[in-house]
């Protein structure tokens, strides 16, 4: 190797080495400005095609830019009773699934989730509450990146296949077809899904009197987590509050509250929509489901949600091409 190679390498080791010091303290909004793009794509489609891409681009900009100052605004206000409120209703969730018949083995592992996330989320929640100027400008960064995305949708995809090298592109196209199909399905399913029931379960939260907004919120945080698990879904939520509104003898308020979260949350769309969501909800890829959730939100936090089964899905993929490639030289 001669001298000018080697220091074509160390230049290039440098280089990335200053570009992910840059780019990792912004690497959550990028991959939520992604995510928030990919699953708004179809909408700005349709838009474009009435008052043009680049006006598409800045109406849903503008909607998402309105929304992420609500959300700065409410974390200020209510993020200490959103946080007490979700330990408490993490607390009393696992405490009464321990009282069951739980095997001592399950027992142990469960108690270690329940204890996880609690020091996960006031980690999380005690990192911004400090540092609001942070969350700003992740947020402007978010922002700027979701509008980036939208408008060079076409030229970032055309891109992507073109770094594809020409031995291997079969693999590549399959790769990025997993991790389409997974995120679809994650996205534009499921988690959409949940984001939905963990919205109209907080509107029920405060309409029948259960909690204030902060309990609100953290009933909404927490139907949405359920909602992500295999089996387990809102109901334990909305029937939480409804043995609530019973003890507190409010009885008609409480019928009414499980007709409609039976109906709008849990289990009722969960049938009704159980052929477009019940492939990851219960089959195969509900185990990579599980386990990305779980794994990517303890390594990365939230958009560990986003990375672990994509992720996962890319694993399985490499390995399904391995074995016919295996089984193809027998």
């Amino acid at each position: 190797m001669d001298v000018e190679t080697i220091v074509w390498i160390g230049v290039s080791l440098a280089i990335l080495y200053l570009t992910w010091e840059t780019v990792s303290p912004i690497l959550s909004p990028l991959i939520i400005a992604l995510t928030t793009a990919y699953i708004l794509y179809p909408l700005h489609e349709r838009l474009a095609r009435k008052i043009g891409d680049k006006w598409s681009a800045l109406t849903l900009t503008g909607v998402i830019t309105v929304l992420s100052f609500i959300f700065i605004l409410g974390f200020a206000l209510l993020m200490n009773d959103v946080k007490y409120s979700l330990a408490n209703y993490v607390d009393t969730f696992f405490s009464w699934f321990l009282s069951l018949n739980v095997p001592p083995s399950a027992y142990e592992v469960l108690q270690r989730i329940s204890l996880g996330i609690s020091e996960r989320f006031n980690s999380y929640v005690l990192g911004y509450t400090y540092s609001l100027p942070t969350l700003v400008l992740q947020i402007i960064v978010m922002v700027f990146s979701f509008y980036g995305v939208l408008v060079n949708a076409t030229s970032i995809k055309r891109e992507l296949y073109s770094l594809l090298p020409q031995s291997g592109s079969e693999l590549g196209k399959k790769l990025i077809d997993s991790a389409a199909r997974t995120l679809n399905t994650v996205l534009r399913g499921w988690l959409l899904l949940a984001m939905g029931k963990g919205l109209v379960m907080g509107i029920f939260f405060m309409i029948f009197g259960v909690s204030n907004a902060g309990g609100a919120v953290a009933a909404g945080i927490l139907t949405f987590i359920l909602e992500l698990l295999p089996v387990i879904g809102g109901w334990v939520v909305w029937a939480g509050g409804v043995a609530y509104l019973i003890g507190r003898g409010h009885t008609l308020e409480a019928a009414a509250m499980a007709v409609l979260s039976f109906v709008m949350i849990s289990p009722l769309p969960d049938f009704l929509l159980r052929k477009k969501i019940g492939r990851m909800k219960w089959g195969e890829e509900a185990i990579i489901g599980l386990l990305g959730f779980i794994g990517g939100y303890i390594a990365f936090g939230f958009v560990g949600i986003i990375i672990g089964p994509v992720s996962l899905a890319l694993l399985k993929t490499l390995l399904d091409e391995w074995k016919k490639l295996k089984g193809k030289a027998r």
